[in-house]
This record gives C-alpha cells, sequence and structure tokens, in this order.
C-alpha cells in the first residue's frame, strides 16, 4: 500500500527502515558517490530522459541527475534518508525495498550503481540478486539504458587489509534466508552472465562508495599507475600488501579486472573507456620510478648511472613549483625525454629532496639496494651520480623507513637475515684461507726470516728518536 506525506514528495511503499542511514551511516558504508559516477552520469544521461535512481547514493550525484534530465524517480529504503532527499531533490522520492515498489511505468534509464544488497532491510528475506535485478530491468522502457553495479566479492582489497569485524557481525548483517542473499555471483564472468544482456564492464576503483575511476581496459603501465595511487590513498595505514605495489602488479599480471573492487555495468548505451576523463595519461611511457625499482630488481647499476642524471638534469631545468611536484613517482620516462604524470603533492628540498623521497618509498615497498646504507647515505650516493655532493643539513630527512605492507616486512627480514649469513659465510672462509696460509710451510719460514729484521728495524728508529732527542 502506497502512502504520501503532505506536499513533500515522498512516498513509503513498504518494508522502510526507520532508524537507519545509508547517507549518514553509523556502522556500515556510505552511499556511492565519487568522480567515476558523476562522468557516468555526464556521459549516459540526456536531458529527455525519465529516470529511475534506486539504492543509496550520494546528494551529490542525485543532484547531478535531477539537474539533468526531465524527471527523476529515487527509491530508498532509509526513511531518515529519503526525508532529506524528498526536501533536497525535486522529484518523487519512495522510501522501502525494491520488492515493494509500486508500478509508475517505465524509465529511460535505470540507475543502481551502489548495487543490489541495499535495496532490501530485513523486511525482505527471499529475494536473490537475480530477482532483484528482474524487477530493476521489468523498469526499463524498450531501448532504455540500465546502469548497475556490482562489487567484487574477491576484489584486491581482500588481499590488503584483513576484516577485523568477520567475527562480528555489523548491524547491517541481519538474518537472511539462504535462497534471499542480494549479493552478486562471484567474479566479473558470472556477474556478466548473470546479465543476460550485452553490457559494458567498467572495473571501479578503490571502491563504489567514493569511485575514483572506472575503467573499460585496465591495462597498461600508466594505468596502472593510476589504480595505483587510488589504492594507495584509499588504504592507509597497516596493511598485509603495499597496496600501491598490489596494485601495479596485478594490472601488469593481467587481473586488473578481475580483482577490481566493484564493476559498473552499462546496458544499452555507449561509455568512456576511461571514467572520468584524463585520469590516465596519453602517450607512451612507463612511470620513471617503475623503470627504477625494475633496474633495482636485477641489480643494472649501469641503467640506474645513466637515469639519475638524466632525471637530475631535467629537474634542473624546470621552474621552482614544477620541479617541486616532478618527483620519480609523477614522472612519466619515454627513452629520454620525461614529463609529468599529473597532480602531486609538492617536496620540499629540490633535487636532493626529491632522490630522498624515491628512497624512501623503495625502502618502504621492500625494494633492495644494492649498497647497504641508511636512507641518507643512499640519497647521496644518487646525488653523486648527477655530480652532487649533499651536506647533512640538506637531507630531507625520513626517519624509521620501513616496508608498508607486512608481506614486504617479511620479505625484508628475510633477505637481510639471508645476506647477513652470506656474509658470515664469506667471512668464514677467508678466515679458513688465513688459517691455512699460516699454517704454511712457506710463511713460517718467511715469518722466521722476517720477524728478526723487524725486531733490528724497530730497534734502530728507536735509536734514532733517542738520538735526536738530545
Amino acid at each position: 500500500m502506497t502512502s504520501a506525506t503532505g506536499g513533500t514528495g515522498l512516498l513509503m511503499v513498504g518494508a522502510e527502515m526507520l532508524n537507519w542511514s545509508d547517507l549518514h551511516p553509523v556502522d556500515g558504508r556510505a552511499a556511492a558517490g565519487g568522480p567515476a559516477p558523476a562522468a557516468l552520469m555526464d556521459a549516459v544521461l540526456k536531458p529527455t530522459d525519465k529516470v529511475l535512481v534506486v539504492g543509496p547514493h550520494s546528494l551529490a550525484l542525485l543532484k547531478q541527475v535531477a539537474a539533468t534530465v526531465s524527471a527523476v524517480d529515487i527509491l530508498v529504503r532509509s526513511a531518515p534518508d529519503a526525508e532529506q532527499i524528498a526536501a533536497t531533490i525535486e522529484g518523487r522520492v519512495f522510501c522501502g525495498a525494491i520488492d515493494r515498489f509500486p508500478e509508475t511505468g517505465l524509465y529511460d534509464v535505470v540507475v543502481a550503481l551502489d548495487g543490489l544488497p541495499r535495496l532490501v532491510g530485513p523486511d525482505t528475506a527471499t529475494l536473490s540478486w537475480l530477482d532483484a535485478l528482474a524487477l530493476l530491468k521489468a523498469r526499463v522502457a524498450p531501448r532504455g539504458r540500465l546502469l548497475v553495479a556490482a562489487a567484487n566479492a574477491f576484489g584486491v582489497e581482500r588481499l590488503l587489509q584483513p576484516d577485523v569485524t568477520a567475527t562480528v557481525p555489523r548491524d547491517e548483517d541481519w538474518p537472511r534466508d539462504l535462497a534471499g542473499s542480494v549479493q552478486p555471483p562471484p567474479g566479473l564472468k558470472a556477474v556478466t552472465a548473470a546479465l543476460g544482456m550485452p553490457a559494458m564492464a567498467c572495473s571501479v576503483y578503490p571502491d563504489l562508495t567514493e569511485a575514483q575511476v572506472a575503467l573499460v581496459d585496465p591495462t597498461g603501465p600508466l594505468t596502472a599507475t593510476t589504480i595505483a595511487r587510488t589504492m594507495a590513498d584509499r588504504f592507509g595505514g597497516p596493511a598485509l600488501l603495499d597496496p600501491y605495489r598490489l596494485a601495479q602488479d596485478s594490472v601488469a599480471a593481467g587481473l586488473g579486472a578481475e580483482l577490481a573492487p566493484a564493476w559498473y555495468f552499462v546496458v544499452g548505451a555507449p561509455a568512456p573507456k576511461v571514467l572520468p576523463a584524463g585520469a590516465v595519461p596519453q602517450g607512451p611511457g612507463v612511470l620513471l620510478e617503475e623503470l627504477l625499482l625494475a633496474a633495482l630488481r636485477i641489480d643494472d647499476q649501469a641503467a640506474i648511472r645513466r637515469t639519475v642524471p638524466a632525471y637530475v638534469t631535467w629537474l634542473a631545468s624546470l621552474d621552482m613549483d614544477t620541479a617541486a611536484i616532478a618527483s620519480a613517482d609523477n614522472v612519466i620516462v619515454d627513452g629520454r625525454s620525461f614529463r609529468l604524470f599529473g597532480a602531486a603533492e609538492p617536496v620540499a628540498g629540490g633535487v636532493v629532496g626529491q632522490l630522498a623521497r624515491f628512497v624512501r618509498r623503495s625502502l618502504e615497498m621492500g625494494s633492495r639496494f644494492p649498497w647497504p646504507a641508511d636512507p641518507q647515505e643512499l640519497t647521496a650516493r644518487l646525488a653523486s651520480m648527477a655530480g652532487i655532493t649533499v651536506r647533512e643539513q640538506y637531507f630531507v630527512a625520513y626517519s624509521n623507513v620501513e616496508p608498508v605492507g607486512s608481506a614486504e616486512q617479511l620479505a625484508t627480514i628475510a633477505r637481510l637475515s639471508q645476506e647477513l649469513a652470506d656474509a658470515n659465510e664469506r667471512a668464514s672462509w677467508f678466515e679458513s684461507q688465513l688459517d691455512g696460509i699460516r699454517r704454511s710451510r712457506p710463511y713460517r719460514i718467511g715469518h722466521a726470516v722476517l720477524n728478526p729484521a723487524r725486531v733490528i728495524l724497530k730497534r734502530a728508529r728507536r735509536a734514532a728518536r733517542s738520538l735526536r732527542g738530545r
């Protein structure tokens, strides 16, 4: 049964959640938002469209939709959220579960960029993901468009940080019938097959709540860097693996789509390959930091000695503000040419500061340098390759530099232990060689011959000093 509140455009449809908020969660995820869904809306929506938005989306996204199309209906499960949206957005707002949503006609576009699990509440016990998807499909007009998201059950974030609430269910994890899971099928292929219609899939990073980028083809070194940045920003603090390094390696292995935290599926409309536009730099080349790290991995000191002076010379040609953001992790190298990757936080200390930043980031990733030294000495060594002598007062201090991820920490400990064991083994070998030499006949004869000569020489020097003293 449908009821309306006076003059607010808010309609209650049933199974609404009266004491719950997805826009302002206390124990749960925030609503879907970010630059990527905003760019997708710009690309797909038309001014003449009638649109249905289902599930929790940020107010910024809802305002964008309402300002773009001719008519918009919004369905959310939270009563407080519905009241706030109705007071903010021009359009009809429905509050309740998707299985209680009344007949309102067909729509040119149906948007569900938060996915399907939060289209229901605890009053809906037996609605599967396929059933919820069928309800959305039934609302799409012929030649209409469907925008739907699905979270990845085994995304890259599963390899970064453990879910500390795994043994303590959240308020949102209410009991549900086994046949009523609104979670999507596991894996990109399974979700694509379950859609049952041609769709363009976009890999979303770092998550649905604040989607920074969505990529149709998450491949290539510059794409890997874009993804790595979003993951490093999202998953700061202690981690099982370094988020930046893991993202780089997963894309390099061709797993950028399969391990994406989530996907957007666009049915019935073309979509840009990169959302938002310009998120991935165009042109050839690789990140300077990746080039140097690859050289460090194989101990290619010649490549390092060629690249560092060229980089320092290029830095010297830039103005002060540009040079401050031209870090090794923000510079693309193509042969002998360099260019900026994008915007970045400025680094103090000029050339020395940039080299020190590279040393710090390398150590945080667990990389091995061919020269045993602390961060300051490593910075000075790199600077010396470009003819720069670094005085101590010019150092950028980085204290307690250690790998970010637990796996990198363990690998570093194992590597250092192995290097120490190898050094001890070499020292023992040298000691055994010296001991054998001392016991040899030629050594004993030479020692017997030379020892009296040393005594005579020592006495002569002592006598000379005493004569000079007189």
